[in-house]
């Protein structure tokens, strides 16, 4: 494993250019969407969403995590998977299509049955794909991940913008979501060439088919925790409300899933090589936790502090009743970035237990408060999100390290530097924002606002906060010439 720092640098470099593309490709898509369509059309489907999103946590039930942290997976144990991801997918679409009367008698709107009969094609076309694109991560592959995804996103995005245009409303939104999975997954068999095989029994993947049940219990918990409040808005506050929160919600969600993507599925694929190795792993994993942090607490406190100029600018003037919702959800962003990465560590080393138990214990309190804040409307439900996920999110860091070759002070000294430089650039940018900002328009002022505090920040981490010496050994490590590739780190 002489090359697996190079092999993760590359791959963390190709996957951070591919989700720098998403982000962008994503947050223009809004733009533009958002100007094309109105807020009830995002929240007719948002409301069948907040479904399918429970689905979409079965649709490989954990299969992929489990070949990619296995030690060591035969061509029968591939094949075997890949037929049980079908046939996941194949149930998971006729359940939708059987569940679509009860979903539009629930919202008691008529047209959620035809949204629900489409959108279940996506199960379809994305577990074709499962097992491809599981081979390609574990042959850290991810230059090849990385042009898939960003490709089939541009033509999901070009067919929904296509759509709008044509007058087709809330479908072109139903146009991205089914045919981005069926683009990726056309060309996750291109670049794999791989053909499965057929069924065999006793290959012995039952201890995969374990650790994947646990690890699609566990989602689903948390997804059913940091979703349920969109169902209780659509139901009581209606689509326009739903639409409102959903689009305030993805902003923030933006940069919290490009950047724990880019970085998560690098960090889990070699971590796991160093699942027996607790030195290496707490240096690989520490690194990998500073970066997303570096890049995660700007975009926090740019969206905290400057919400209104966020959403006038990416969203536009229609959409300004969103401003204070995405500002009760700007902190999420932090928090997600510092408990995130911690699910790279649990799954690397097998403790998906543990994060099943995590899940059980917050879901609770969050239902709670949702219904707590559901009174005073999306605002109302937004604080009350916030609110309980930064309760949580020092119980959570200690009990996910417990035991492990990571310390709860590990976590707190890495995050301290990112945060107080952070602080700092935000005063900087307040400072300038007082100064300036009354006398510039909204697009300006926010590139003045951005610009101000990111350039601090960077200045702040590299040379106040000692953190050069990382960035440095980084690109060097992009520089060097890759050694010849190591077999055990590519075996199917």
């Amino acid at each position: 494993m002489k090359d697996l720092k190079e092999k993760t640098i590359r791959g963390g470099l190709a996957r951070l250019m591919a989700q720098a593309a998403d982000f962008c490709l994503r947050l223009g898509s809004l733009m533009v969407l958002a100007r094309l369509l109105d807020p009830k059309d995002f929240g007719l489907v948002g409301m069948v969403t907040a479904f399918t999103g429970v689905l979409i946590l079965l649709r490989d039930f954990g299969l992929s995590a489990a070949a990619i942290q296995h030690t060591s997976v035969t061509e029968d144990q591939l094949s075997n998977l890949f037929w049980i991801n079908v046939l996941v997918g194949m149930l998971l679409a006729l359940l939708l299509v059987a569940t679509a009367p009860a979903v539009a008698a629930f919202y008691h709107e008529p047209r959620l049955r035809a949204v629900s009969a489409a959108l279940s094609l996506s199960f379809l076309f994305n577990a074709v794909g499962i097992q491809h694109g599981a081979m390609l991560q574990r042959q850290m592959r991810f230059a090849a991940l990385a042009v898939i995804n960003t490709i089939s996103l541009m033509l999901s995005i070009a067919f929904a913008i296509g759509a709008a245009v044509a007058g087709f409303g809330y479908w072109a939104l139903v146009a991205m979501t089914v045919s981005g999975p069926l683009m990726a997954s056309i060309g996750f068999w291109m670049v794999a060439g791989w053909i499965p095989g057929p069924p065999r029994r006793r290959t012995g993947i039952r201890s995969m088919i374990r650790f994947g049940g646990t690890i699609t219990l566990g989602g689903l918990v948390v997804y059913v925790a940091t979703n349920f409040e969109k169902v209780l808005l659509g139901r009581y506050w209606g689509a326009d409300a739903i639409g409102l929160y959903g689009r305030a919600f993805q902003l923030v969600n933006i940069p919290t899933a490009n950047l724990n993507g880019a970085a998560g599925e690098v960090a889990f694929t070699a971590l796991s090589r160093l699942q027996n190795d607790g030195d290496r792993l707490r240096r690989y994993f520490l690194r990998g936790y500073c970066l997303v942090l570096a890049m995660t607490v700007p975009l926090t406190l740019l969206c905290a502090l400057f919400s209104a100029d966020v959403v006038q600018v990416f969203l536009g003037a229609k959409w300004s009743a969103a401003a204070p919702i995405f500002r009760f959800l700007a902190p999420t962003i932090l928090v997600f970035a510092i408990a995130n990465p911690l699910s790279w560590l649990l799954l690397a080393l097998g403790l998906v237990k543990r994060q099943l138990q995590m899940g059980l214990a917050i879901a609770p309190t969050m239902i709670v408060s949702y219904v707590i804040g559901l009174p005073f409307g999306p605002r109302g439900v937004a604080f009350a999100y916030s609110t309980v996920m930064l309760l949580w999110l020092f119980p959570l860091i200690a009990w996910a390290v417990h035991g492990t070759a990571i310390s709860f002070r590990d976590i707190l000294v890495t995050a301290c530097k990112p945060l107080a430089c952070g602080m700092v650039a935000a005063g900087f940018a307040l400072a300038v924002r007082v100064a300036y900002g009354h006398v510039l328009s909204p697009l300006p002022r926010f590139a003045l606002e951005s610009g101000v505090l990111l350039a601090t920040f960077l200045v702040m981490l590299l040379f106040v906060a000692g953190q050069k010496a990382l960035y440095v050994d980084l690109v060097r490590g992009l520089m060097k010439r890759p050694s010849l590739e190591e077999k055990s780190l590519v075996t199917a």
